[in-house]
């Protein structure tokens, strides 16, 4: 990669000062390494240098990205299994309720709730988990904490490697309320 020249980092630094992030997410920014200094630009720095000098110094330290283990593949399914998923003429082989559980609860019916649907073979798993709040309900609320977590839950889950997808459930099994695991097929 090349470095900035100094009109060229002035220019940068004048330009980011103007971003706005789209996002309340910060992203981690790679600060611009000035470029090594000359004998001649040693004895004489630049207005450039000078004002990259101050945008660095005035500029918190990045911070560090965090390292998350790749998500698991739940994107496998074929065309036919996504039509009869979408249509609701997949029965589920069985149903997993969290309704009125705590986070902790839900998970661990979760995962048991898994282990057992994989021990026995199963190969469309229905998890209810309750509509997700509407949108003109009163902020903040304590509905759909179960049905937010649910993702992170699966991803990180010890099952997740037996999960080959995760889709919204058919209106006639739950429509938003629900969701269907499709387990990989047993080897």
């Amino acid at each position: 990669m090349r470095q900035l020249n100094p009109d060229e980092a002035d220019l940068w630094a004048r330009v980011m000062a103007t971003v706005k992030p789209l996002r309340a997410v910060a992203t981690p920014v790679r600060p611009v390494a000035p470029p090594p200094p000359t004998a001649a630009a040693a004895a004489k720095p630049t207005k450039a240098s000078k004002a990259l000098t101050r945008a660095m110094a005035t500029r918190a330290p990045a911070p560090q990205p965090l390292v998350a283990s790749p998500p698991p593949r739940q994107n496998t399914l074929d065309g036919s299994w996504d039509k009869r998923l979408t249509r609701g003429i997949v029965n589920p082989d069985a149903s997993l309720d969290l309704h009125g559980h705590t986070l902790s609860s839900a998970y661990a019916m979760l995962d048991d709730g898994l282990g057992r649907a994989i021990a026995r073979g199963d190969r469309v798993l229905l998890l209810v988990t309750g509509k997700p709040p509407r949108p003109e309900s009163e902020r903040p609320h304590a509905r759909g904490a179960i049905r937010a977590a649910i993702a992170d839950w699966l991803a990180a889950s010890r099952h997740a490697d037996a999960i080959a997808a995760v889709r919204g459930a058919h209106p006639r099994h739950g429509g938003q309320g629900a969701l269907y695991i499709v387990l990989r097929r047993g080897r």
